[in-house]
């Protein structure tokens, strides 16, 4: 690759999709989704069961070829060799071999990888540090805890040292002390400006660590943007009394309810907080408290999906 070349390559998205359709026979898992993924950011994907996150993922990593569209992936045609080594991944299923250790089946796939043998140790333990195994790398596979062994395949993920890491629902049973170690994992891959793709149905995790989601559903990209931004369907509460003929007034700022006690002015921002308590104060009404109210991430995604609550 040329300078020029590898300088473009450097400086393009982690990964992109534009006007992607994946079809498998007379069924659409892929319609038209367009997506770009920075490079350093922990981007999420998320959707109910056949909304086509799988099929992007497999799409993205060159697993499978689209029907219709471009895929980039590091700035290269996803599929090419330059890229995907470069890419570390997760997938949701995978098996190591029982008999073997933790830092025995990195170093197979450090071989399998191509990496020197005079750096292959170096980015065992790196990958091992990176995960939180080395304490028990060189414990056989067969007695490593379900928790254990997802750390064992992040680990893998991470030898070669790659610029782009997907994760294919990698909480599936996991407990909740490996959760939150998996989180530590991903929040130290994007201290080191490492990407990270998380396919995950598991909306708090999503929540915790990316910093932007797309919503898919029936193979479409609904929503995608940072979080702050799908949780903006928020709103303002207050606290108040005498303010039942003042709530047409109100409506300016959005849809009015109540919920006794408070009157919830729903779509405000906090920026017009202000406004809102000089409109009620100027009509007579006693204001006792006020509260800025955001959306959950679960809630947005159920508004989005039609899901029932």
């Amino acid at each position: 690759m040329s300078g020029d070349a590898a300088s473009m390559a450097s400086s393009a998205p982690a990964a992109e999709m534009l006007a992607v359709t994946k079809r498998y026979r007379q069924r659409t898992a892929l319609d038209g989704v367009d997506l770009r993924v920075e490079r350093g950011e922990v981007f999420g994907l998320l959707g109910p069961n056949g909304a086509g996150k799988t099929t992007a993922v497999k799409v993205l990593l060159g697993l499978t070829r689209p029907s219709a569209g471009q895929v980039r992936l590091l700035g290269e045609p996803a599929g090419e060799p330059r890229a995907r080594r470069r890419v570390g991944y997760l997938p949701e299923l995978f098996r190591y071999q029982r008999w073997l250790t933790g830092r025995e089946v990195l170093r197979l796939h450090a071989q399998l990888e191509g990496i020197p043998r005079a750096a292959r140790e170096e980015q065992i333990e790196e990958a091992l540090a990176g995960s939180d195994l080395a304490g028990r790398a060189d414990d056989r596979v067969a007695g490593y805890s379900k928790g254990m062994q997802q750390r064992l395949g992040m680990a893998v993920a991470l030898v070669g040292r790659p610029l782009l890491v997907v994760l294919d629902e990698p909480t599936t049973a996991l407990d909740p002390l490996g959760r939150h170690e998996l989180r530590g994992v991903i929040r130290g891959l994007r201290e080191r400006g490492t990407t990270v793709i998380l396919n995950s149905h598991q909306l708090s995790e999503v929540e915790q660590v990316c910093d932007r989601v797309a919503i898919l559903q029936l193979g479409k990209v609904l929503a995608v943007g940072r979080l702050d931004m799908l949780l903006a369907r928020a709103g303002v509460r207050v606290r108040v009394t005498g303010a039942e003929q003042l709530r047409s007034a109100l409506a300016v700022f959005g849809e009015v309810s109540v919920d006794d006690p408070w009157t919830v002015v729903h779509g405000a921002s906090e920026a017009e907080v202000p406004r809102i308590v000089e409109l009620l104060v100027r009509g007579g009404a006693r204001v006792y408290g006020v509260e800025v109210v955001h959306a959950s991430l679960e809630e947005r995604f159920r508004d989005l999906v039609g899901a029932p609550r």
